[in-house]
């Protein structure tokens, strides 16, 4: 299965081993509560997933990678204690509380949430001694003598024994006693997060026109050459920072990411075109709906794959303000409930839009500390929630940014002295958010106007229409302000994928005529 099937499958364990009954008792007891067994190829986002299940489900997450262990850190050191059997005293030996379940208990301390994600990476490439405690902890959910507390759901994670020489095989009866999911690399599942994650255009166009280099192993005389989901997110984020730094990146550069030599020169090549197309097709100026003619011109006659490219720019760039007034409707959004909130609680007091009891100066003075304490305590309520929200686990990098900016912008406030200057404020983020979009509608339709004529309403308008989908942030964009020249497109590509549906189905009845000896 794809990561992302694997993710929903996990998303379902764990609200079916979190499901309780009327007396409060989890429906499928501990014993029986599986721990999921996570095999797939290293790079894949393994890891990433665990991150992101934990955000959307609202529970903790504690991540070992257990080969960084020794088998004293994982399961505890042993101390002699003496205990009474039969009237006889004895000495046995007892362990102290392994740094794995220790590290649980004080995230629910340090955290309030009860319930959550064990994950263990690399479970069977542990060591000769560390092997027998791994079998011990996914039979019995314990580490020596200490048990997983309840509420904790333990997932595993491994790589196939093709993938590392560490590999050790479990035998069956402890495969009996997991839920195993077995991963695959999957681009189109991996494209998706990509286009979420901002990843560099000239990756995702790459890889659209070159799949079979997204995620490659092989071993040679030369040793093991890869290429990894990894690799490619790691090489994006230096191409951004390069490019800030106008430092230059050839294939020596791509092959500390992308350890398959073919393949990194191959896009250290590509890359040189993506800035060469960039230079001559002035995208910034197509997007503020000035191409020139002889940009049209070219791009008319060009071979596909610099089609593909310069499409690949157009929407590189236009991901990032699709991206940005995303954050920017996040921000406003949360700042609105935030002030309707405070709004109403002034108003309750005096301070809002409403006269205070006392009178003449006095009552406007109230008024004004009232305003003033109320958003400062609305300030620090803010600030512990999220510290304690990103202790927890449950932002990623989108929410965290706006809940900087929520405690920053409330700040700011925090001298206002009138409310109605609180409200002008936020008029003013609101008109601002509208203005970004407004930007991005034009720029998205100047992009169309390019390609409209460069191409007439050829087959790239309709490619171009399904990379818009495919990407998180510009399908919301357009959900949420409409497109009409996107739905014209789109309507054309739901009638080509009916027509072809059709004709594989009337393909497939005569195929099982024929068989029939019907035909």
């Amino acid at each position: 299965m794809n990561i992302k099937r694997a993710k929903e499958e996990i998303k379902n364990t764990i609200e079916a081993y979190l499901l309780k009954d009327d007396f409060g008792e989890y429906v499928i007891p501990a014993v029986r509560q599986r721990p999921v067994l996570l095999m797939g190829p290293p790079g894949v986002g393994k890891t990433q997933i665990m991150e992101q299940v934990a955000r959307e489900c609202k529970i903790g997450l504690v991540s070992y990678t257990i080969t960084h262990h020794t088998r004293q850190s994982a399961v505890g050191l042993p101390f002699i204690k003496e205990k009474d059997y039969g009237g006889s005293r004895y000495s046995v030996t007892e362990y102290t509380m392994s740094e794995i379940i220790a590290s649980v208990y004080e995230r629910m301390e340090r955290t309030g949430i009860r319930e959550g994600i064990l994950f263990i990476d690399e479970i069977n490439c542990v060591s000769e001694t560390m092997a027998p405690m791994m079998l011990q902890f996914l039979q019995c959910k314990t580490f020596g003598n200490q048990r997983v507390p309840e509420g904790w759901i333990i997932v595993a994670a491994g790589n196939p024994p093709e993938y590392n020489k560490s590999v050790r095989d479990f035998d069956v009866v402890t495969l009996d006693r997991v839920k195993r999911l077995d991963v695959e690399a999957d681009y189109p599942v991996w494209k998706e997060y990509a286009y979420r994650e901002r990843l560099h255009g000239a990756v995702i166009s790459y890889l659209d026109i070159r799949r079979n280099h997204f995620y490659r192993v092989e071993t040679t005389v030369d040793g093991v050459l890869f290429a990894t989901a990894r690799g490619w997110e790691d090489l994006s984020q230096i191409l951004y920072v390069y490019e800030r730094l106008e430092k230059p990146v050839d294939a020596q550069v791509v092959g500390q990411y992308i350890q398959f030599p073919k393949i990194a020169r191959d896009f250290a090549n590509y890359l040189e075109l993506y800035y060469k197309y960039h230079r001559d097709y002035r995208v910034d100026e197509v997007l503020a709906g000035n191409p020139s003619p002889q940009a049209i011109s070219k791009l008319h006659f060009a071979e596909f794959d610099e089609r593909f490219a310069v499409m690949g720019l157009l929407l590189s760039r236009l991901s990032e303000d699709f991206r940005d007034s995303w954050l920017e409707d996040a921000f406003v959004t949360e700042l609105f409930g935030r002030l309707k909130a405070l709004g109403q609680k002034l108003s309750g007091s005096g301070g809002g839009g409403e006269p205070a009891e006392a009178g003449g100066e006095e009552g406007a003075e109230t008024a004004s500390v009232s305003v003033a304490v109320r958003i400062r305590k609305e300030r620090l309520l803010a600030e512990e929630r999220f510290e304690r929200d990103r202790a927890a686990g449950q932002l990623d990098r989108a929410a965290e940014q706006t809940g900087r900016r929520l405690i920053s912008w409330l700040g700011k406030m925090e001298g206002t002295s009138n409310f109605e200057e609180v409200r002008a404020s936020f008029t003013k983020e609101a008109d601002f958010r509208q203005s970004l979009i407004d930007g991005t509608a034009k720029k998205l339709e100047c992009a169309f106007d390019f390609l409209e004529a460069a191409f007439g309403e050829g087959q790239e308008l309709i490619l171009f229409v399904t990379e818009l989908t495919a990407g998180f942030f510009s399908a919301w964009f357009i959900r949420e302000n409409g497109c009409d020249r996107y739905y014209k497109y789109n309507r054309g590509l739901l009638f080509a994928e009916r027509q072809k549906a059709i004709h594989e189905q009337i393909e497939d009845a005569k195929d099982k005529m024929t068989g029939a000896g019907l035909g």
